[in-house]
């Protein structure tokens, strides 16, 4: 406090202090001319010179720093109006210089977060464009073509028919995907928690995905026969929705005659760990942070082989978080990965 007391005066006291040295040495000066020196009325004209110029100088620097100061200030916008005060300025350059060096410190932050959430939103909107013209296209493709005289020949007709169809159960899959990670993300999705057992809900996911797994004789196992039921409380719907895009994904990416395994460890309290593992193309390390960024894909060539909307993760995500619960990767290039996440088991058999 006596420090920065100190520096706020210290400009207006040395000031004054040269004004007053100078005044004092002309009265000695008329004096000595005169022959008539009165050091005691030198001292107190002196004092109270001293005094005067120092609230005059204190004063205007500080009204000169304020003013001048202030206009820059609202004139390239770097600090807030309302935090700028008379009471808050200061004569001491340097503490005026360290508090517009964190306002801008600050600013620079903020400009920089909305620029990525800016890049981020270009992106987003690209991607959904992306993902929804191609079968948007290829729907009024087949309809034109059945206008401009095709749909007189039968056969042609139901062919494009059921191929416009399945360009519409890809739009649907995409503004339903849409629908749920935005309601994910703003917290409009209400959990129906209720007490299940994860793995007969795993081996009826197993079940869903056995056709898509036997195309690629890719084999859907557990780590060890689960005898005992693992109840869990958490949405049941939602965790089923989780498991398929996890496992789903296990085989799009899978090797033939590959395996994706599911474990379910038992963790600290009252929380288990369900693992999901293959030994597919695996993920390099470059990619596994933005794995879970909606529409990222680890492959840029823009390939749609594989299918999907590009949210899979993303949902996946937004679920598990949903539940307040952890999710995590981890993967090695040419040897596969291993996704995870943390559920609550049921109180009375925790």
């Amino acid at each position: 406090m006596r420090r920065d007391f100190r520096r706020s005066y210290s400009f207006s006291l040395v000031t004054s202090l040269y004004a007053t040295l100078f005044f004092s040495a002309i009265l000695i000066g008329i004096g000595y001319y005169q022959n008539n020196i009165d050091l005691q009325i030198i001292v107190l004209a002196a004092v109270f010179c001293f005094l005067f110029l120092f609230v005059v100088i204190h004063y205007r620097t500080k009204i000169f720093i304020f003013q001048r100061v202030k206009k820059i200030y609202d004139n390239v916008s770097l600090l807030e109006e309302a935090s700028l005060t008379p009471g808050r300025i200061t004569t001491d350059m340097e503490s005026l210089t360290e508090e517009v060096e964190r306002y801008a410190t600050s600013k620079k932050l903020e400009i920089e977060s909305l620029r990525v959430k800016d890049e981020y939103r270009k992106d987003f909107l690209g991607n959904v464009a992306h993902e929804l013209k191609t079968p948007l296209f290829t729907v009024q493709g087949y309809i034109l073509t059945l206008l401009d005289g095709a749909i007189k020949d039968k056969s042609v007709r139901m062919k494009y028919l059921q191929r416009a169809d399945k360009g519409v159960e890809r739009l649907i899959y995409l503004v339903n995907d849409l629908d749920m990670i935005t309601k994910l993300e703003v917290g409009d999705l209400n959990l129906n928690y209720s007490y299940f057992d994860i793995v007969a809900l795993t081996k009826n996911t197993f079940e869903l995905l056995e056709i898509k797994a036997l195309k690629k004789n890719l084999t859907l196992t557990f780590d060890v026969d689960y005898e005992v039921p693992i109840i869990v409380n958490a949405d049941e719907e939602r965790i089923q929705q989780l498991l398929t895009n996890l496992i789903e994904n296990s085989i799009k990416y899978g090797k033939n005659d590959g395996t994706t395994e599911v474990s379910i460890q038992n963790l600290i309290q009252n929380k288990i760990l369900i693992r999901i593992t293959d030994n597919g193309e695996g993920i390099e390390s470059d990619h596994i942070p933005r794995l879970f960024e909606r529409f990222y894909r680890v492959d840029k060539s823009g390939n749609r082989k594989v299918g999907g909307s590009g949210l899979g993760l993303s949902i996946v995500k937004h679920i598990v978080e949903a539940h307040e619960e952890k999710i995590y990767v981890e993967s090695e290039f040419g040897v596969g990965s291993e996704f995870s996440f943390t559920l609550e088991k049921a109180e009375e058999l925790a």
